[in-house]
């Protein structure tokens, strides 16, 4: 394939509307921050050019998301679920309240669901959360013509919840009991 100049700005072009529409339609993106073994979901938003997440306080976990790292984003194609595209990320922590937090902040509220205090979700977010910027940093590492042979395949995160006990041996009587 030629790479001539104008080749290289086109797929550029190509690929910076791909990871900006996929990370607007997408709900939900994994997240692996540099030092980690997995990434993680985190719902989010797009604002000026970057992918902005709320977490820590009573919000999601950001787990080794730090200002000054980075981290590696897969965002899921929306109908199917699947991967769409994934990048190398800069983290940056928006200061609360600054005009960069308070844009970021009203784009997260919107995609917030059942917030317990929609009405004060921002003044919360200011004095228990962390506000970051997920800039993309270079070319795109996966797209729809260029996808790692992998399965991905992960073991589940840790976690203490735990599976339901067999149900008792009586209750399927008494669930489709004749009449």
């Amino acid at each position: 394939m030629d790479r001539t100049p104008a080749a290289a700005t086109s797929d550029d072009f190509l690929d910076q509307a791909l990871l900006e529409e996929a990370a607007k339609k997408s709900g939900l993106l994994w997240v692996r921050a540099e030092g980690q073994e997995q990434a993680r979901p985190l719902w989010h938003a797009w604002h000026d050019g970057a992918v902005v997440v709320v977490g820590d306080g009573g919000e999601q976990p950001l787990h080794g998301l730090v200002a000054g790292s980075d981290a590696v984003v897969t965002v899921r194609s929306k109908d199917k679920g699947g991967r769409l595209t994934g990048w190398n990320a800069r983290v940056s922590e928006l200061a609360p309240n600054g005009e960069a937090w308070l844009g970021a902040v009203e784009e997260l509220k919107g995609k917030r669901l059942n917030a317990p205090d929609t009405d004060t979700i921002g003044d919360r977010w200011a004095r228990e959360c962390r506000v970051l910027r997920l800039e993309p940093a270079g070319a795109l590492t996966e797209r729809p013509d260029a996808m790692p042979d992998g399965s991905h395949a992960a073991r589940p995160m840790d976690t203490p919840a735990t599976t339901r006990r067999p149900i008792p041996a009586g209750l399927p009587k008494l669930l489709f009991k004749r009449r």
